[in-house]
């Protein structure tokens, strides 16, 4: 528990920032790429949270970009109609309108991640060589 504690904390903070985006609608840039950026990152540390270290960091990046993918795929093909969703909340959360440029904040997205988790092992190695 006491390892996955710090992916607990970055998944509340990230949400946090996701709900300030998306309440206070700070400016288009923000709200319309930033956003998606960030909830790579959500996704990411909620995976993190609850499923054991055995599954390798960069899958776990690389899979969550192909759910995203997948995602944003479904609401081109406008799967909330498709399922005759009527709550305004779930409509949200499914996604109703499709962007090709949310493709590429979520590559950018995975991209920061893939980043982290190599820099992070990079540094594991240099404490434990030292």
């Amino acid at each position: 528990m006491k390892a996955r504690l710090p992916y607990i904390i970055g998944f509340l903070l990230l949400v946090a920032a996701e709900v300030c985006i998306g309440v206070f609608y700070f400016n288009f840039f923000i709200r319309a790429y930033v956003g998606d950026v960030i909830i790579v990152w959500v996704l990411y540390c909620l995976f993190r949270s609850f499923v054991p270290k055995k599954f390798d960091s960069y899958g776990v990046a690389l899979g969550i970009l192909a759910f995203s993918f997948a995602v944003e795929f479904l609401q081109k093909a406008h799967i909330a109609d498709i399922l005759g969703v009527k709550n305004e909340l779930l409509r949200i959360i499914i996604g109703t309108s499709y962007a090709p440029e949310d493709l590429w904040c979520y590559a950018v997205g995975t991209a920061v991640t893939l980043l982290e988790i190599f820099l992070y092992r990079q540094l594991k190695k240099r404490k434990t060589n030292d």
